[in-house]
């Protein structure tokens, strides 16, 4: 290939720029790495926080826990973040920190594949080849909208659109259906219900609701400490454990909380789940079960089975007649969309590669992928504390595998026993936790091993610890290693 015609290379591709692809590109920079950019198919950054603009939106992590420890954000003006604010929080941090070089918006990764003859990732974008010395994903799990397979949904004549792709131009007094009681229908359900005619809610399964307690801080109000809050967050674990005392503890303050806002013993009945606080994601709201309750608003307390022209048809056989409908039904976690398009060793894909669920070492690298770094990705999630506390450390664990490449010649590749010996730790610890024996179905778990893959089965503050500084051994020349350290 002649010069003119070679693609451009980099150091460092990072594909996606939400909260983990932009906090590594803050830290490359800070550290004198300036050769990488970073790819993102949107034109803005932000990732979940540029997507979801439904009415509502809020993170449900204290704001103090919902900025990078190395550039908090003091000035929240909830104690629950608005989704506006951290969005505008992500484009400050790119500002601030100039970033804005590095960035390439509007390009969609469409292929990736290692080479070993050059021993680098060649990608393949919408605006052309590139070429890197390292491939680092940053797309998290919360990008690809679910859409449930509905017969006639594609007839239907009114608006219909997921959650993640709120139609801006929704005029308020239209009858509106919403499908599904996860984290985000908790929100946007209380906003529908004082804008609409009428709401109707499909519900499969009853989420379990814990007071919220958000509320707007008093001009020069003090923020709570960061340290503090993060410690107090991570002790929530202790009620991940089934059959704990911690456990039997949230679930009396759930239970409690449904009792004081819903007094109807038939509506609160339908409103209570079957399955342990915490076996799917546990939701904070103070105005859910009261906007269930209002006259316009009405729970119907099956799954959509089909829809015929403007009538969404339940399993319960009930029919309802609606312009709009809101698929508030989640994303694709346990199979993330962009790893069909990642090919290693022998032209293997990551998709390959996790047929059976997706596995790792340390949460970050996968063996048969050489020089290839997965943020929020395997077992990287947190069901009790911020996200942040992993990504600042698998952030932590790139600089210092950088580092390492650096003063190394082959390929930084994990070894299988390494990956195997951590999945087995990982399925261990998991088998004592309430997302395995809770009772329920959730997007943590893979409906095809039945394994816990999306979140860590830990404290925060263990996995920063053990995995937010790189350890070169488990690697090898081409990741060949006959035995991992013991953890």
């Amino acid at each position: 290939m002649t010069a003119e015609r070679r693609p451009p290379a980099v150091d460092v591709a990072v594909v996606g720029a939400g909260l983990a692809g932009v906090g590594l590109g803050v830290r490359l920079r800070r550290a004198g790495r300036t050769g990488f950019t970073v790819l993102e198919r949107a034109d803005d950054v932000g990732g979940t926080w540029r997507d979801n603009v439904y009415p509502g939106v809020a993170c449900d992590i204290p704001g103090a826990l919902y900025s990078y420890s190395f550039l908090p954000q003091p000035d929240w003006s909830r104690v629950f973040a608005p989704g506006a604010e951290i969005h505008g929080y992500v484009r400050d941090v790119v500002r601030a920190e100039g970033l804005t070089p590095h960035l390439r918006l509007g390009t969609e990764l469409t292929g990736a594949r290692w080479h070993e003859d050059d021993a680098s990732w060649h990608l393949a974008t919408t605006r052309g080849p590139l070429t890197a010395r390292v491939l680092v994903t940053a797309v998290g799990r919360l990008s690809e909208p679910r859409v449930p397979r509905i017969p006639g949904l594609g007839s239907f004549p009114g608006r219909v659109f997921h959650s993640a792709r709120w139609d801006r131009d929704l005029p308020d007094g239209l009858r509106v259906g919403v499908v599904g009681t996860g984290a985000s229908a908790v929100q946007l359900v209380p906003e529908l219900a004082r804008r609409a005619a009428s709401v109707v809610v499909l519900q499969r399964t009853p989420p379990w609701v814990l007071p919220r307690g958000d509320r707007a801080y008093a001009p020069g109000e003090a923020r709570p400490d960061r340290a503090t809050l993060a410690e107090e967050a991570d002790r929530l674990f202790d009620a991940r454990v089934a059959g704990s005392t911690a456990e039997t503890g949230l679930r009396a303050r759930a239970v409690a909380h449904l009792h004081a806002q819903v007094p109807d013993p038939g509506l609160r009945e339908r409103l209570t789940p079957d399955y342990a606080v915490g076996c799917k994601r546990a939701l904070f709201s103070d105005d859910w079960y009261p906007a269930l309750q209002q006259p316009h608003v009405t729970l119907e307390p099956s799954a959509p089975v089909a829809v015929e022209g403007a009538v969404l048809v339940a399993a319960s056989g009930a029919r309802y007649e609606v312009d709009v409908l809101v698929l508030a039904t989640g994303f694709e976690t346990t199979r993330l969309p962009f790893a069909h398009l990642v090919a290693g060793r022998a032209g293997r894909t990551l998709a390959e590669h996790w047929a059976e669920g997706m596995t790792s070492h340390a949460s970050t690298v996968v063996h048969g992928f050489p020089n290839l770094f997965v943020l929020d990705g395997p077992n990287a999630g947190l069901g009790h504390h911020s996200a942040l506390e992993v990504i600042e450390a698998q952030i932590g664990y790139v600089l210092g595998a950088l580092d390492h490449l650096d003063a190394m010649a082959d390929p930084l590749e994990v070894s299988a026993a390494a990956e195997a010996a951590y999945t087995r730790e990982i399925d261990e610890r998991a088998a004592g936790t309430v997302w395995l024996r809770g009772g329920c179905r959730s997007w943590y778990v893979d409906e095809r091993s039945g394994r816990l893959t999306l979140l860590w089965p830990g404290r925060a503050a263990e996995y920063r610890e053990r995995f937010g500084v790189f350890d070169p051994a488990p690697f090898t020349p081409h990741g060949h290693l006959s035995g991992a350290r013991p953890f």
